[in-house]
């Protein structure tokens, strides 16, 4: 009987055989996202965008920002972190920018999309401080987006739902920065240690490695500090692991006095990115949750 963190792994699963089967569900959605990244390039999107605006020095530290249409003034801006198996993925992907940045923009939201280093040069733990130095950087220069850097809600898809999470978890690794929740979108590493302690995927091994140290290091569950932020945890119901691990991570939230929501999704692990801006009951629900922390 497969392990269910062996099968909800195969959503985010980045080293499969060129032929896919049929029955491949998520593992080829993700696939099919990859291959139309690389035939398309960045998605091409109406409406004002700065692209590629430096954080750090590394060529992979940068971000797109999509702004209104019309001028803005305390904006509040939604900060995106792409998924990706921690190894691949960029900022401009599809299923990333194609239906959420004209639904946010268009209700006068900021967009922010970044890039970050990844495998093998830069472990999970510096990816998530990748993420908060972007985050710094994207909340100094707000004001000049027409945006409010008080007003930032963090977003992440897959292993970008880690990194975010992670930091949601601990405060402290973007000290400076405040933002006022996370939504994320179909993690699959809420618990490392539970996933590492029991059969896995490879990916799992190259993003974590052996050490059961750094396992609780880069485990939201484990890093979990008081004065967490709040956070509504989307998962894909087509996966075994994925709503456990949320509800699991969501308890030991409220239970350390922090907010936290389950939205489940009967979507696979690509629609889950792919449809926020699209599916209108689903976008409802996660934008409801993003009033309560704006208008909050």
């Amino acid at each position: 009987m497969r392990h269910p963190f062996l099968k909800g792994a195969l959503a985010i699963a980045l080293g499969a055989a060129t032929l896919i089967p049929a029955t491949a569900g998520p593992l080829r959605d993700k696939l099919m996202e990859r291959r139309a990244a690389r035939s398309a390039g960045e998605a091409s999107l109406p409406g004002k965008a700065l692209r590629d605006i430096p954080y750090g020095s590394d060529t992979r530290q940068r971000m797109d920002v999509y702004l209104p249409a019309q001028s803005t003034s305390n904006a509040p801006v939604i900060f995106m972190v792409h998924g990706g198996g921690w190894r691949t993925g960029g900022k401009g992907e599809t299923a990333v920018v194609e239906n959420k940045v004209p639904y946010f923009t268009g209700r006068g939201y900021i967009f922010v999309t970044i890039n970050y280093r990844m495998l093998p040069d830069a472990d999970p733990y510096v990816q998530a401080q990748d993420v908060a130095l972007a985050l710094a950087a994207a909340q100094a220069k707000a004001a000049g987006w027409g945006g409010d850097p008080r007003r930032f809600v963090l977003m992440g898809h897959s292993a970008g739902a880690h990194l975010v999470a992670l930091l949601s978890a601990q405060p402290s690794l973007a000290a400076g920065s405040h933002w006022l929740g996370t939504v994320a979108l179909d993690s699959g590493a809420l618990d490392v240690p539970e996933i590492m302690e029991h059969r896995h995927m490879r990916l799992y091994d190259e993003a974590f490695g052996s050490d059961p140290a750094f396992w609780r290091k880069v485990s939201p569950a484990h890093a979990l500090q008081p004065g967490a932020q709040p956070m509504l945890l989307v998962c894909s119901s087509q996966r075994d692991s994925a709503c456990r691990q949320a509800h699991d991570f969501a308890q030991r939230l409220r239970a350390g006095g922090s907010r936290a929501e389950v939205l489940e999704q009967a979507k696979s692990h690509r629609e889950i990115n792919l449809q926020l801006g699209a599916d209108q009951a689903y976008t409802s629900a996660v934008q409801t949750f993003i009033d309560s922390l704006i208008r909050g």
